[in-house]
């Protein structure tokens, strides 16, 4: 939950940064719902588990009922299950005396056999069986009647004839009840050490654990359950997932926390950045004034050059120009708390940005882009209606500024709005037809809206009018991706790739190239090559989170899981905002604890091998 206590929306950066629109997202969501729909998946979402296997990443859906009563276990082993059907009568019956509250409970138990730790060496094996038996039928009719206390005194002297599982299993049920976990934790160890997949008992102690808040254990002992049940029990998988989030969001506030606040990779930067039309320098700060090296207006000068060059180092640059410029002064200072601002929002410094766009405005209520960017702020954090009356001041100091309607209907297609994105982006191509992103936006939710004709149409049109701009070839290559035209969406790729290398050598967009290798990987399995493109692209910004992140989903597919998950820490680290952290340790704890599970249960081997197989067909 955000600090206005709304649910936060999904962050303006994931769709902005990627290419001033909601295209890049699909990097993620496409990747993802490639790997679900040809049955390999690569992380814990949605009641799904990742297997790891020597032969990939493969995923079996669930779909039983769970069980939690003793006299109803789910035996592993077949003597097991033999004695279960001899059981499953006389409980049966137990449990029909039980609920008529008869008398004959109390008559049983008088003539039970009397045992404790000094008599019970004297017994033959042949006794301690048959002991065993009545005191946990007992048991199981005290537990029914809801008699936990007396029901944990009969499996215990039961357990002393005879140490089974089940006993084990049972008594730590009638601890559950009592909620006295730690003895749950105990018990169902000890019939786990007896029987390594015994499931009812792995269910439990994980219960137990989570109740501890010992979530890690428990979300190792819900996942080693769903694979020796064969992912058939929805209730297990469920708690994966629940248990996945709440180990990844204890991690993620501990990272966003400890993190230091610093820019993203540059191509996030830069890609933020041009979602706003070029503006030109205020007035004495243009790029042929000499300006007093010692003065904030030359800082706020040097700021703006340097964010023009694209680097990562000019970035910086930029960033500390202005902290420098408001530090010494300016005489433009409602345009250096914009800026400061941006570049606070963009360092994760979301209350510190808030206060520098809200003071630029109190300074210039006429600066749109400041009302703009505040909007995207709020958005992040889930006020929309925050949102909304920024986008609307905006227009009623400024009702001609196509930025406005650009970002508003950003806002709209954030939260699947498309009619209402559509006119927006509409508008602000009527009034602004040179700014290709509100073109690619329109032909984007066009495709969201099923409209693939005429989203294909705007696609070729922006072509014919933008022909040398490399975003263009990119995300219509995404939507031919995405309708499985791998030749054509590749050429399209390659074609950003050669622009973008001409136009800007020194602050390529490495989108494209990632676009590119998640097109082989679909088309040809191609995880070579693959691999190639997305190592190019982390020379070219190494810390390209979408990037790193496409390389653990890479490694991950080929079985390389200590390596992915290297890879998905790496992207967690990338991070910049705590939803994104999240995301990026749900995926790195799904695989860690796939990896636990192998070395914790080793006998799950063949099963995770024979998964696979089915999970490839």
């Amino acid at each position: 939950m955000s600090s206005t206590g709304k649910q936060p929306i999904q962050s303006v950066h994931s769709i902005a940064a990627n290419s001033a629109g909601p295209a890049s997202t699909s990097l993620w969501t496409r990747l993802s719902g490639y790997i679900s729909q040809h049955k390999a998946v690569v992380y814990t979402v949605g009641a799904v588990v990742i297997i790891a296997t020597a032969g990939g990443i493969y995923y079996v859906s669930q779909s039983t009922p769970n069980e939690d009563e003793p006299g109803k276990e789910r035996k592993s082993k077949k003597d097991r299950r033999k004695k279960d059907i001899k059981d499953s009568a006389s409980e049966k019956a137990d449990k029909i005396q039980a609920d008529s509250k008869k008398p004959a409970v109390a008559n049983t138990d008088n003539v039970l056999p009397d045992v404790d730790e000094n008599t019970v060496g004297s017994l033959t094996p042949e006794q301690r069986s048959t002991y065993a038996a009545k005191l946990k039928a007992a048991g199981n009719r005290a537990y029914g009647n809801q008699d936990y206390p007396r029901a944990i005194e009969l499996y215990s002297k039961a357990i002393l004839c005879k140490r089974d599982p089940i006993f084990f299993s049972n008594r730590s049920a009638c601890y559950n009840a009592l909620g006295n976990w730690r003895k749950v934790v105990d018990d169902t160890t000890a019939a786990i050490s007896m029987d390594p997949e015994y499931v009812k008992a792995l269910n439990r102690r994980a219960n137990a654990f989570e109740q501890l808040e010992k979530y890690s254990e428990a979300l190792l002992d819900f996942t080693a359950s769903c694979i020796i049940d064969g992912f058939r029990n929805e209730a297990s998988a469920q708690s994966v997932e629940r248990l996945l989030k709440k180990v990844a969001e204890a991690k993620g506030k501990a990272m966003l926390d400890a993190k230091p606040k610093r820019l993203p990779s540059p191509t996030f930067v830069s890609n933020y950045l041009q979602s706003f039309r070029p503006q030109p320098f205020p007035k004495g700060l243009d790029e042929s004034v000499t300006l007093d090296e010692n003065s904030g207006d030359y800082h706020l000068q040097l700021g703006l050059e340097a964010v023009k060059r694209k680097t990562a180092d000019a970035y910086e640059e930029a960033g500390e120009a202005f902290e420098q410029a408001m530090k010494l002064g300016t005489n433009h200072e409602a345009t250096a708390l914009n800026w400061r601002g941006t570049f606070k929002y963009l360092r994760g410094d979301t209350a510190s940005a808030l206060a520098d766009l809200s003071q630029s405005i109190e300074l210039d209520p006429t600066m749109t882009q400041s009302y703009i960017k505040r909007a995207s702020l709020s958005l992040e954090l889930g006020d929309r209606e925050a949102a909304a009356a920024d986008f609307q001041a905006a227009i009623e100091h400024n009702p001609d500024d196509p930025d406005i309607y650009y970002h508003r209907a950003q806002l709209h297609f954030i939260c699947g709005e498309f009619a209402d994105a559509a006119k927006d982006y509409q508008k602000s191509i009527e009034l602004d037809r040179d700014f290709i992103f509100s073109h690619i936006q329109l032909g984007v939710t066009q495709y969201k809206m099923g409209s693939i004709a005429s989203s294909m149409a705007t696609f070729r049109r922006c072509i014919k009018n933008f022909d040398k701009v490399p975003d263009v070839y990119n995300y219509y290559g995404e939507l031919l991706l995405d309708q499985q035209k791998y030749q054509e969406a590749i050429e399209k790729f390659d074609l950003a790739i050669e622009m973008e290398k001409q136009t800007k050598p020194m602050g390529m967009n490495v989108l494209p190239l990632i676009n590119k290798a998640l097109a082989l990987f679909q088309w040809k399995q191609d995880f070579s090559e693959a691999e190639k493109l997305c190592e190019r692209a982390l020379l070219l910004d190494p810390d390209c989170d979408i990037a790193v992140a496409t390389m653990a989903q890479l490694l991950l597919q080929q079985g390389k899981v200590n390596q992915a998950l290297e890879y998905f820490e790496r992207a967690a680290s990338l991070s910049r905002t705590e939803a994104e952290i999240i995301n990026a340790l749900s995926y790195a704890e799904a695989t860690r604890t796939q990896l636990q599970v192998q070395e914790k249960y080793p006998q799950l081997a063949s099963k995770l091998q024979g998964m696979a197989g089915l999970g490839a067909r």
